[in-house]
């Protein structure tokens, strides 16, 4: 699939007038938001010239930038030695299971060691396709019975990777519908839990939304963001859904920065979010 950025100098150039009302559905289909959007035409309008593909480009591209954070440092051990926890959180087929094991693996490519944690109880097969994944990338790997509380699960997982001196401990928990305030009571649960192992777990707490899923994608972050404090997002499907405009509104209208994102299959498709590189080769 074409990129955003590429499709938009395909519908320009050419010696027509710019169509307003396409550029502002086709901006809009993007993500960017109507405010944005409508900030960006404005823009345009008041360049008092024929606008080209060029200067939408170059506003869209201004808009961005200055629409999200400042990158973040690249994860690092905690000072004390002691575990750093991360959970992850989503919805069902968002991609959440397989991005804690890329997140593994990136983890162990810059030489840490890591955990797995199989905190949905509930679908063996969750269980299962965790397992495989730590298999394949030689971790550790920790899961409870089958129906097991998944806060204790957390728990073990975490007096063990304390024991076993073992650097960054992820919890995949449940995949759970952002409607469902049982189960995202259970979230907080989780969290009291690893607090008492460590008053400051979990230290890193990611919700993983799907990028082909635009406006879906605003209003889970929006429901979690209320049932559980949410350090950052992992975006996955990357790889040219030309949506990636909700990272800038999740985090325009929410503070939620984008951390991770991941572009493909492999466990090497997965890497910190950059925003230069995701404005000037992802979109």
């Amino acid at each position: 699939m074409a990129k955003f950025f590429d499709r938009l100098i395909g519908k320009i150039k050419g010696d027509k007038p710019v169509d307003w009302d396409q550029l502002e559905a086709d901006l809009v289909a993007s993500d960017l938001g109507i405010r944005q959007t409508m900030a960006i035409v404005d823009e345009l309008k008041d360049l008092g010239r024929e606008v080209k593909a060029e200067d939408v480009v170059e506003k869209v591209k201004n808009h961005i930038n200055e629409s999200l954070p400042e990158d973040v440092p690249a994860l690092t051990p905690l000072a004390d030695g002691k575990p750093y926890i991360i959970t992850m959180v989503g919805v069902n087929g968002v991609g959440k299971t397989t991005s804690a094991a890329k997140l593994a693996y990136k983890l162990k490519s810059e030489g840490y060691s890591v955990m797995l944690v199989a905190a949905d109880t509930f679908r063996a097969a969750a269980v299962e396709q965790l397992e495989v994944w730590a298999e394949r990338l030689e971790v550790a790997f920790v899961k409870g019975a089958p129906n097991a509380d998944p806060s204790s699960v957390c728990y073990i997982a975490h007096e063990k990777a304390e024991r076993e001196g073992i650097q960054f401990v992820i919890c995949d928990t449940a995949g759970r519908l952002h409607t469902k305030q049982n189960l995202m009571l259970e979230l907080d649960k989780i969290k009291r839990t690893l607090k008492k192992g460590n008053e400051d777990a979990p230290h890193l707490s990611l919700l993983v939304v799907d990028a082909t899923t635009g406006g879906n994608a605003m209003q889970q972050a929006s429901q979690f963001a209320k049932a559980v404090h949410l350090d950052g997002l992992v975006v996955t499907k990357l790889d040219g859904s030309g949506k990636g405009g909700i990272l800038v509104s999740i985090y325009r209208d929410l503070n939620i920065p984008t951390l991770f994102i991941g572009t493909g299959e492999e466990p090497n498709q997965f890497e910190d979010f950059k925003r230069l590189r995701f404005v000037d080769e992802l979109l």
